[in-house]
């Protein structure tokens, strides 16, 4: 069995802890819950009762690749564990791979064939595989002499789309030439990507220069950056959206010539708040932040409106309520399919967080 690659079954106690001390013993040391329950299978290298090589996956993401750096099989070893990835992915149709690692292993990885899209100072994410990046690029919608505009960029998970949402994008909409408004790509919240997509298009379909592109796998995605969807420590989050800002910066911005990102002020979510901090932090120059207070309702108690209300309103039938809340195409779309959406609650799905 030396040197053969195994599956490792981390349901197995003995082997999970085997696991964690060795990659431990490389500095790889985020075994949070949120992160660990994702994985869809492990695999291994063993020398003797050793291990020395391991890599995970999850989803379209390889995590958690670690190899022994003692001995000259180093190499080898990670192109095993890397290429047996790659290859059982391929097998169940999954052509498009990401890939978090520490920077000091992105030139590996590159020299098998991925591409890294951004880097920060300890972490690197690339890809391989297609549809990339630029197949993303290529297929969003552009203007005539878009170069010559101003434009700008949200991003928006819209769970669902609300007032507030639709007071942003007015917002926008009204300082700018051209408003991109991607909608995050996970069906991890109440309202499914489509139904999202389809929310923030009827919502908006009366401003001419609103132009809403699906998220992909390049905007907060729930697959690549997990901490955002669910309860993470601050660094976990900070370090998935230090990553999304800079993939925001230098790859979708400069190609669709945005020059101005637009958030909401955040009194409620830490999660948010903090990715707000972040891209303050990481866009400018390149990509000027403009954050624009939360709207709030207008009827008398005047209270900030939030997604999370709105999805507590469904839970408890509240649908009197919603008009203060939502356009009227979300509140629409709502009541013709309460009894799904409560029935999802039931079920389990979170209503709580972003």
């Amino acid at each position: 069995m030396d040197n053969q690659i195994v599956d490792l079954y981390l349901s197995n106690p003995k082997v999970k802890k085997d696991w964690q001390d060795f990659l431990t013993s490389l500095n790889i040391t985020n075994f949070s819950a949120n992160e660990v329950d994702q994985i869809d299978y492990t695999i291994g290298i063993y020398n003797g009762d050793d291990l020395v090589a391991t890599g995970s996956v999850a989803g379209n993401v390889l995590k958690y690749i670690g190899v022994c750096n003692k001995g000259v099989t180093t190499g080898s070893r990670f192109n095993a564990i890397v290429s047996e990835l790659v290859n059982r992915q391929f097998a169940n149709h999954v052509y498009h791979l990401f890939v978090f690692t520490k920077l000091k292993y992105s030139d590996s990885f590159q020299h098998i064939g991925f591409s890294e899209l951004v880097h920060s100072d300890e972490a690197a994410f690339l890809e391989t595989g297609s549809p990339d990046v630029h197949d993303f690029l290529a297929e969003i919608p552009r203007v005539d002499n878009q170069d010559d505009k101003q434009v700008a960029g949200i991003v928006m998970n819209a769970n669902p789309f609300t007032l507030g949402h639709r007071y942003l994008v007015e917002r926008a909409a009204k300082q700018n030439d051209l408003v991109y408004v991607f909608v995050v790509n996970t069906d991890a919240s109440l309202f499914s990507t489509a139904e999202r997509f389809q929310l923030v298009k009827d919502g908006t379909a009366d401003l001419d220069n609103v132009i809403v592109v699906n998220g992909g796998d390049y905007m907060v995605s729930y697959v690549t950056f997990p901490a955002y969807f669910l309860a993470s420590p601050d660094h976990a989050v900070t370090y998935q959206t230090t990553l999304d800002a800079r993939i925001f910066r230098n790859v979708i911005a400069p190609a669709l010539n945005i020059k101005v990102r637009y958030v909401g002020s955040e009194p409620l979510s830490r999660t948010t708040n903090i990715y707000n901090e972040v891209l303050t932090r990481e866009l400018p120059p390149a990509v000027e932040v403009k954050v624009i207070d939360r709207h709030q309702t207008l009827t008398g108690d005047q209270q900030v409106i939030t997604a999370t209300q709105v999805r507590q309103f469904i839970k408890n039938g509240e649908t009197s309520s919603l008009t203060a809340f939502v356009p009227e195409t979300t509140a629409r779309f709502i009541q013709n399919h309460l009894t799904t959406l409560q029935k999802r609650i039931q079920e389990g799905m979170n209503i709580d967080g972003n």
